[in-house]
């Protein structure tokens, strides 16, 4: 005699509990278990529901063990089949926003780098941003002669002897992926520059990046990497993707400020402001963008907070 139970752990099915012969079970247990769960991705695809992955991106915004416990019970308590990544992280970001709101700007910082814009501009003039703050002099939007053609380069890097060409892959909607055909083409228009150096006399050597906000496919990163490009993701490679450059430098997109409106900011992204960073010394920026002055302060100790000045 047996008594089906589904229990909770890293199971996907029923698990079949053993009784001694004649004798009958009293009770039938049943408990709900998100490890059964299939949500829905941004690209369609179904997959079960990973607490883990929640519980990584709010530690990766800074958020206490308690906090995370928390929101990860609540998540868990409303999480129901087919619902939406989108709407898990909605729910995350506005339980945080209730505790932090630096807490929800980092953890809001992949949809963020989504509203720099319906174009690639503002994210080139970020990826510059990002490079620079490494010591390089940077330049957006650059033509540089090729042996056949004249190139329009994102993102020009020098420092002392060396040089960085980058080409950005933008996108306002998660769910893209960048596939093979953009680390071909994106090789051919670098080894076309690098031919028309050679042919002026000059230096040829730089090397070439391909920075995405979303992701590239299994080919092409194997053939960027087989190529001696350098391709930087949301999340490749480890440690130093877009993500970890982001966190590191604590150079944060001001689309990710909470206390800002989305009217508010797009008029700050038109003054060719991009960086949370900037802000702190443009309140003229944020008056031209139509914030009154009882809130400047707030928007001020919310870019304090977030870019850990500690002022």
């Amino acid at each position: 005699m047996y008594l089906t139970v589904f229990i909770p752990g890293d199971f996907y099915g029923n698990t079949a509990i053993p009784y001694p012969a004649g004798c009958l079970p009293l009770c039938y247990y049943s408990f709900r278990t998100v490890k059964n769960i299939r949500i829905t991705k941004a690209s369609g695809a179904r997959a079960y529901y990973a607490p883990r992955k929640l519980r990584r991106s709010l530690r990766r915004a800074g958020a206490p063990a308690d906090l995370i416990r928390d929101i990860e019970a609540e998540i868990e308590r409303e999480v129901y089949p087919g619902m939406s990544t989108s709407d898990i992280y909605a729910r995350a970001f506005q339980l945080l926003h209730g505790h932090s709101s630096h807490l929800a700007a980092r953890y809001k910082l992949k949809k963020a780098i989504m509203e720099l814009g319906p174009s690639g501009y503002p994210f080139e003039h970020f990826v510059g941003a990002l490079i620079s703050h490494t010591g390089f002099r940077t330049q957006v939007g650059v033509f540089l002669e090729g042996r056949c053609v004249s190139h329009e380069v994102d993102v020009k890097a020098v420092r002392h002897q060396e040089k960085i060409l980058v080409e950005c892959k933008y996108h306002n909607q998660s769910g893209f992926i960048c596939d093979v055909k953009i680390s071909l083409y994106v090789h051919a228009r670098f080894r076309d520059i690098e031919a028309g150096m050679e042919g002026r006399g000059e230096d040829p050597r730089f090397e070439g990046w391909i920075v995405t906000n979303t992701r590239f496919s299994d080919d092409a990163l194997r053939y960027g990497t087989c190529a001696g490009m350098r391709l930087v993701s949301w999340d490749y490679p480890a440690r130093d993707s877009l993500k970890d450059m982001i966190d590191r430098e604590k150079l944060y997109p001001l689309t990710c400020l909470t206390t800002l409106s989305g009217r508010e900011k797009e008029l700050l992204l038109k003054q060719g402001l991009v960086l949370c960073r900037e802000l702190l010394s443009r309140e003229d920026a944020l008056r031209r963008a139509r914030v009154s002055a009882t809130r400047i302060p707030g928007v001020l100790q919310e870019c304090n907070e977030l870019c850990g000045t500690g002022k």
